[in-house]
């Protein structure tokens, strides 16, 4: 009968090999004939122990894909498997610069950065037209030079604040530490303003790095570790009863425009920089992505800490700044509400509260607009408390946090997964390519195992059907047509 003429033909072990059977060195079919120890191989060179991913595939492997799979379904298999290796071997080259573990993978999308700059200086022309209506001589020498030192003062605040934000590890210290600096000015400026800026500086590098440690030694918050900076800046601050009075004669007028130069610089380059994938990344490095008290690793710690420690620098600094170019006694009050100004600013200007993201020009216009609110308000004699100014810039600047965050974040990784086949005009083949790339291969009104069955039991489904009444049973160890075994070898 047909069933004794196939290759499956039983023999006896004292027999000799019959012609026509294929043994385990033939490869009459395309390859090696099934060998029980070698495991399961098919004439279509599937290996379950072989096939692992999507990453062995060659463009030979998808072309074939797609003519063994017939039709729509085997091209699509065979497209989807092709971009499922390029996207592979994407994200691997990713993974050289950036830590899998640090949240989206891919490039942030500055677009909304872009769109959003373009609304706040439409703001700054606005705010600038109203000052201009009130005061037409506020594009004069002395106005304009003291609302460019008091922008630069304001600014380097803003500056503190965007830093450690980038870094994922915001400092609530600027202004307490900006009223310390400036109270130590207005009592040693007849010193010289060298002299006082060195010493504030020191300071303020001491106490960076005491929050520094304490952020990334516990691996906590930076809002939480830097109250108690606040409040040593806050202990400095109340040992003055009272206002101070300037001890100095420096005027940061007379060369207003070179300080606000060197301002605009450093924001402007500050955010150039940071558009830079790998460096937003890694100064972003801090920035929780699964459990936030999970360490980040020595790099981040070291980073965290340096951008703590320039905050404090730039605070001090702005803060012996906007005391310089008051007209009056500095008061010493907590300062908590240049710390909301300042950080609310740079949530204006495009910093994202939750660290990492940011624009390029945002900060330095956040910086102009406020300046530019600030003296309106005083010539229209609008009694407008800073904390007032602080909060509304705030909750401004935590809605743009939300556009930023929601728009700025890298594209899925998925979303080029969709097929784009215009026969099938659904994205429902979206999946993994091993199951694609299984289905692809399997000849219609077949069984082909499953990942999950062993090679024996593979084998034995592929069998044809016995005839009726010619055995007792299909177990290798009990006997069958006339004394003959069917043993483990297929035989």
């Amino acid at each position: 009968m047909a069933y004794d003429d196939s290759p499956y033909r039983r023999r006896s072990t004292d027999t000799p090999e019959p012609a026509g059977h294929s043994r385990t060195d033939d490869n009459r079919y395309g390859g090696p004939a099934y060998n029980p120890d070698a495991g399961y191989r098919s004439t279509t060179g599937y290996s379950a122990s072989a096939f692992t991913t999507t990453d062995q595939f060659s463009s030979e492997d998808v072309t074939d894909a797609a003519e063994r799979g017939g039709g729509r379904t085997g091209h699509a298999a065979g497209r989807r498997a092709g971009r499922s290796r390029r996207r592979g071997r994407s994200h691997g080259l990713d993974d050289v610069f950036d830590d899998p573990r640090h949240g989206e993978r891919g490039r942030d999308r500055l677009g909304v950065h872009v769109t959003w700059e373009v609304i706040l200086a439409a703001v700054v022309a606005g705010l600038g037209y109203l000052v201009y209506q009130e005061d037409p001589g506020v594009i004069g020498a002395g106005t304009l030079d003291r609302l460019l030192a008091y922008a630069t003062g304001l600014g380097l605040l803003v500056l503190a604040a965007g830093v450690t934000l980038r870094a994922g590890a915001p400092n609530l210290a600027i202004g307490p530490v900006a009223v310390a600096a400036a109270l130590h000015f207005a009592e040693n400026g007849d010193n010289g303003v060298v002299p006082v800026l060195v010493t504030a500086m020191i300071w303020a590098v001491v106490l960076g790095l005491g929050t520094g440690v304490l952020v990334t030694g516990l691996q906590v918050p930076g809002w939480a570790a830097s109250l108690i900076a606040a409040a040593v800046a806050i202990v400095f601050i109340q040992q003055r009863p009272g206002p101070v009075d300037l001890q100095g004669e420096y005027d940061p007028a007379g060369h207003a425009l070179y300080l606000f130069g060197g301002f605009a610089a450093l924001a402007v380059l500050g955010g150039a920089f940071g558009t830079i994938k790998t460096i937003r990344r890694t100064v972003g490095r801090f920035r929780p992505v699964a459990d936030p008290a999970e360490r980040r690793g020595a790099l981040a710690a070291l980073l965290t800490t340096g951008a703590t420690v320039v905050s404090m620098v730039f605070a001090a600094v702005g803060g012996v700044l906007l005391a310089a170019v008051g007209s009056g006694p500095v008061n010493p009050t907590t300062g908590l509400e240049w710390s909301i100004l300042a950080i609310g600013a740079a949530l204006l200007g495009g910093t994202s509260v939750f660290g990492r993201r940011g624009g390029v020009f945002g900060g330095l216009l956040a910086v102009v607009s406020v300046t530019i609110f600030i003296h309106y308000a005083e010539l229209r004699d609008l009694d407008i408390a800073l904390y007032a100014t602080g909060a509304v810039t705030m909750a401004v600047g935590l809605a743009v946090t939300r556009l930023i965050e929601a728009y700025g974040r890298p594209r899925p990784a998925d979303h080029d997964e969709v097929d784009d086949d215009p026969d099938d005009g659904t994205d429902d083949d979206r999946g993994d390519a091993d199951e694609d790339w299984s289905s692809a291969q399997q000849p219609a009104g077949e069984n082909w195992p499953q990942s999950g069955h062993t090679a024996q039991e593979s084998w034995s489904s592929t069998l044809p059907a016995q005839p009726t009444g010619t055995r007792d049973s299909w177990n290798a160890g009990e006997r069958w047509d006339g004394g003959e075994r069917w043993d483990m070898s297929g035989r």
